[in-house]
């Protein structure tokens, strides 16, 4: 079956592929989404889902600030799949501690109700916690928790209402640009359009390497787990926790569990051949990290455990933007990890520049993500940790 012309095809049906899509068609643009897996196979649906404005940047701060409203309009009000948390991030280091305080400053320069909080708040919060060691502590109250496989499906659900085509489950190959146009066949499907976005995740370096405009990318495995603690639950809906001396995070999953990472791995992965399951070091590094804090969690039956590839970029910033203007090649990826935080705003943002290229409001709203930026280099590096306190190439914690 041939398809088209469309306005816009989407190689990848992540969250940021599928919030494309969305706001693509609220503009009125034919779009088709193509992917060899179903929605959120990738990283979208191995992603712990924490939506935080303590993050390092203005852009950021207010990428994910639009994000995180985007995500509460489409949940309804159904708390599995969006509830506000606060968000705790903690050490008993006096360097961190001092950090901590100067983030405190520089976040609410960007509005982000951000405020230090004691161990008193922190047992209140997490009853049978053990706060003693603490040496300093900052909660933002108005972050959240999403599914981010449920808002993939929620953004790919109201693009369709609006006439957008999907093709998913057979292989892709490199698409071909001819006659001014591009053309993508996946399986017995031609389909024809004047855009092409990129938006496959880990797998966009190796189709942007085919299509002639690589961009510095790095894919990296990365690792999380479902758990079971003992003893008490958390009050109310919980807290999600950032420890900055171990580096792992938790967030409250539903029937008291809690949902916990990040064991990454700093070198690059296959996305096609990676161990899919979680190791037995990395289960317990999560163990002695919770257990400092809250020995019910150190202690915690594991659910389940499983490991993703997100993918990096040189300056920890996503790529978002024309790849190749000449042929109306876009490309939203690179998104070292925060994918579900920043995917709504950034999406509406590449939105907006494909209706308009010649937007320079619309350029300048992307301007920190350009992928231009790199001036058409793409040299092999390692990751960086990307869930930091701090913001540069070479965060300390």
């Amino acid at each position: 079956m041939v398809e088209g012309p469309r306005d816009v095809v989407i190689l990848g049906a992540g969250i940021a592929g599928a919030a494309l899509a969305d706001h693509l068609t609220r503009r009125s643009l034919t779009v088709t989404v193509v992917d060899p897996r179903t929605p959120a196979a990738g990283a979208s649906g191995r992603a712990a889902g924490i939506v935080t404005e303590q993050l390092w940047n203005d852009w950021d701060v207010l990428v994910t600030r639009e994000s995180r409203e985007e995500y509460r309009a489409l949940a309804r009000g159904d708390p599995e799949t969006f509830r506000e948390v606060p968000f705790v991030r903690l050490t008993t280091q006096p360097v961190i501690a001092d950090a901590l305080r100067q983030a405190v400053v520089r976040l609410r320069g960007w509005g982000v109700p951000v405020e230090e909080v004691d161990a008193d708040r922190l047992t209140d919060w997490l009853p049978g916690g053990q706060f003693g060691r603490l040496l300093g502590a900052i909660a933002s109250r108005s972050d959240a928790c999403v599914t981010p496989s449920t808002i993939t499906t929620l953004y790919l659900e109201a693009a369709q209402g609006r006439g957008a085509a999907a093709a998913f489950g057979a292989p892709v190959p490199v698409p071909a640009y001819e006659g001014g146009g591009w053309t993508v066949r996946s399986g017995t499907d031609e389909i024809r359009a004047r855009n092409l976005v990129v938006a496959a995740g880990a797998w966009s370096k190796q189709l942007l390497l085919g299509l002639g405009r690589p961009l510095p990318l790095t894919p990296y495995r990365t690792q999380a787990a479902v758990l079971r603690p003992s003893g008490p639950a958390p009050k109310g809906a919980g807290v999600s926790l950032h420890d900055l001396d171990t580096d792992v995070y938790a967030r409250p999953e539903s029937n008291g569990r809690i949902l916990a990472g990040d064991g990454t791995e700093w070198f690059e992965t296959d996305p096609e051949r990676f161990v899919a399951g979680a190791d037995a070091s990395f289960l317990a590094h999560l163990a002695e990290g919770l257990g400092t804090w809250i020995p019910g969690w150190g202690e915690s039956e594991v659910v389940g455990a499983w490991a993703g590839v997100c993918t990096a970029t040189l300056d920890r910033r996503p790529c978002i933007g024309p790849v190749d203007p000449e042929r109306s090649l876009y490309a939203i990826t690179g998104f070292n990890g925060f994918g579900v935080m920043r995917s709504g705003g950034a999406a509406r943002r590449l939105a907006e520049l494909i209706v308009d290229p010649e937007s320079g409001r619309a350029r300048e709203a992307l301007a920190p993500v350009l992928p231009e930026r790199f001036g058409g280099l793409a040299p092999s590096f390692s990751p960086v940790p990307g869930f930091t306190l701090e913001a540069g190439n070479a965060p300390r914690f």
